[in-house]
């Protein structure tokens, strides 16, 4: 199972490349799953459904299943967060997971950069960049520094570049 991260600063548009990717790569055979790393508290589920009242009565874990999907929650209720690694290990094999978030992470990551959003470029100093996604004012200085940009607004040629470098390193 190959990991490609998805990462960039807030506002960069990570999320919005993510869901144009998943349908593009869909189409050119690729199997997809995905993890997204949160900065915050979230929650997918709802007061007054019955998974939400188990958690709050104190459940470590809830797993609710229907005839069409089924989906665990696991409280940390103090336990430290797991490792992507660790949560990596939970998902099913599939040919690719984009991995949203993790920036700091040892994995091979597609940089998602605008000239316009704050925060250095991730690139340099980031060995595990494969490739960035930017606007037009970054490119340049993304090939200065001997990496291929990708325009970030052709998702179709994004997935082209992902196919291509998984099979390179399949």
């Amino acid at each position: 199972m190959k990991i490609l991260g998805i990462a960039g600063w807030s506002g960069s548009g990570k999320t919005t490349l993510v869901l144009k990717l998943i349908p593009a790569l869909l189409q050119r055979g690729v199997a997809v799953s995905t993890v997204k790393h949160a900065h915050h508290n979230f929650d997918v589920d709802k007061p007054g459904k019955d998974s939400w009242e188990h958690r709050r009565a104190g459940a470590r874990e809830v797993l609710v299943a229907s005839g069409r999907r089924w989906a665990l929650m696991r409280e940390l209720r103090g336990e430290a967060e797991p490792t992507l690694a660790d949560l990596l290990d939970r998902l099913a094999p599939v040919d690719l997971v984009l991995v949203e978030g993790y920036k700091r992470e040892p994995h091979p990551k597609l940089v998602v950069h605008r000239a316009a959003v704050t925060g250095p470029p991730l690139w340099p100093d980031d060995p595990n960049a494969v490739a960035v996604a930017c606007d037009r004012e970054t490119a340049d200085a993304v090939r200065a520094d001997g990496l291929p940009a990708l325009d970030l607004d052709d998702a179709g040629a994004i997935a082209d570049f992902i196919a291509d470098w998984l099979e390179l390193h399949a």
